[in-house]
């Protein structure tokens, strides 16, 4: 006969209150919040011996305060911490972190979410949901503010009230990525814009979206608002003071106390060289490199089978509209083209199991965030589109091999993105079923209240 096996008894959950500790004099509200805070089971008979009184930092403090956090309570988006203090006070204190709920609770999952919007009523049902928000100049002007079928009668006048509206509606647990208006203005114009962000929303909650440039510059950016939009420099033959512009623009914002959100990331390559920056975001964008790597290759393989340049001449064609070719390149010789194509296709493993999902990028990011010194630094995963995207971002996050850096990815798309992939067919399938079961239950209630009342 074979015996079980008993767990071994869990210990017992020791709280804050649970030491008996006087509040520090004139903290005792303060004190209120973190009293049903659990001790670390090995920390509890040395407090007992050591600690003398409880209080709490100044900083925590003026974060509930700043968030009329309720009484007895401390406000989402913040990590609880203590320590001893040499007169024997066990302090506490708050850190930004949007991997906790209110009362330093853990968020539901390591990976968390984010919504790439700036329209508040789209945002709205999402809220309670998400750790982060994005949005650039596009999405608040083009997408909301100048659309009347998003922006309804003119509610929103200016970038500050959309932006102010949206903190209201996501509280203090979420984050607010907005990136600069002009990354090519003055450096200190730049620090005066991010200061002025940082009063609207508050230091917790905002983080500076600050873009890549490559060999856009404030002397040639204009080309990209002319004609077909197309710059006379290659992507990849920048000067090196432009291609680091936003580095070093993302080093002096951090100096200044700011968190920021480097972002336009493409390509594995980028990453350690942005990771220098010290940035609290890295990005991931995914979308349309998949996209372009599919047709590169899908233009190779005709041309392999063909022969003809029939497949040449609409790669070169795609390279000048998707700016790997520069308006200088417009008669590149088509077998530059086909070698700059293979290169393309053959580096992002798009033939590969490793990059046939295109998150071959992703997968590298992670890979290389893990040797970094940077420990507070995640991955936001981005842009986003079709049946198979976001179904394949969570399978590649439940790969045994990056079981330990999930903490460390966000994941932002548009809400209306998201909120297709919290349904399947069934879930349509069983509600039919659901729903006509109740209706007949329904009717033979009424039925049976009937002919219990002699009614016909």
């Amino acid at each position: 006969m074979q015996t079980a096996t008993l767990a071994p008894p869990l210990e017992p959950v020791h709280k804050v209150r649970s030491l008996g500790l006087p509040a520090v004099r004139g903290q005792e509200d303060a004190v209120d919040r973190v009293l049903d805070r659990q001790l670390a089971p090995g920390s509890v008979e040395e407090l007992r011996r050591s600690a003398r009184a409880i209080g709490v930092s100044d900083e925590l403090v003026r974060i509930v305060g700043l968030f009329g956090t309720p009484a007895g309570h401390t406000p989402p988006g913040f990590r609880v911490e203590c320590q001893l203090d040499g007169d024997g006070t066990l302090r506490f204190d708050l850190r930004r972190d949007i991997s906790y709920d209110a009362d330093g609770a853990l968020r539901p999952t390591g990976q968390l979410f984010s919504v790439d919007s700036a329209n508040p009523y789209e945002i709205a049902p999402v809220a309670p949901l998400v750790a982060n928000l994005t949005c650039n100049p596009s999405i608040i002007w083009d997408l909301f503010l100048s659309d009347p079928t998003k922006n309804v009668g003119g509610a929103f006048r200016d970038r500050d009230e959309v932006l102010v509206e949206i903190a209201r509606i996501l509280g203090p647990g979420a984050d607010m990525s907005v990136e600069l208006e002009n990354p090519f203005e003055d450096v200190g114009k730049a620090v005066e814009e991010a200061e002025h962000l940082r009063d609207l929303v508050s230091e917790y909650r905002v983080v500076i979206k600050v873009p890549h440039t490559g060999p856009v510059d404030a002397d040639n950016y204009r080309q990209l608002l002319e004609g077909a939009g197309h710059l006379d420099r290659r992507y990849d033959a920048p000067t090196t003071a432009d291609a680091f512009r936003g580095h070093n623009l993302a080093l002096t914002l951090r100096d200044r106390g700011f968190r920021v959100n480097f972002t336009l990331m493409f390509e594995p390559h980028q990453v350690r060289l942005a990771l220098q920056a010290r940035p609290y975001f890295v990005n991931a964008f995914v979308r349309h490199r998949m996209f372009q790597s599919q047709r590169m290759a899908e233009l190779l393989d005709q041309h392999a089978q063909t022969r003809d340049d029939e497949p040449l001449l609409a790669l070169r064609a795609y390279l000048l509209d998707n700016d790997y070719l520069s308006t200088a390149d417009a008669d590149l010789d088509l077998g530059e083209c086909r070698r700059i194509a293979e290169r393309v296709v053959a580096y992002r493993r798009i033939r590969e199991p490793e990059g046939a999902d295109g998150l071959d990028h992703a997968r590298h990011a992670l890979r290389v965030l893990r040797d970094a010194n940077l420990p507070d630094t995640r991955l936001i995963i981005c842009s986003m589109e079709g049946d198979r995207n976001y179904p394949d971002i969570d399978r590649m996050l439940a790969e045994p091999e990056l079981a330990d850096m999930v903490h460390r990815v966000v994941v932002t798309a548009e809400p209306g993105y998201l909120a297709r992939f919290t349904s399947t067919n069934q879930v349509v399938s069983y509600q039919r079923r659901f729903l006509r079961a109740a209706e007949h239950t329904r009717a033979a209630r009424a039925a049976a209240h009937r002919a219990g009342s002699g009614q016909p």
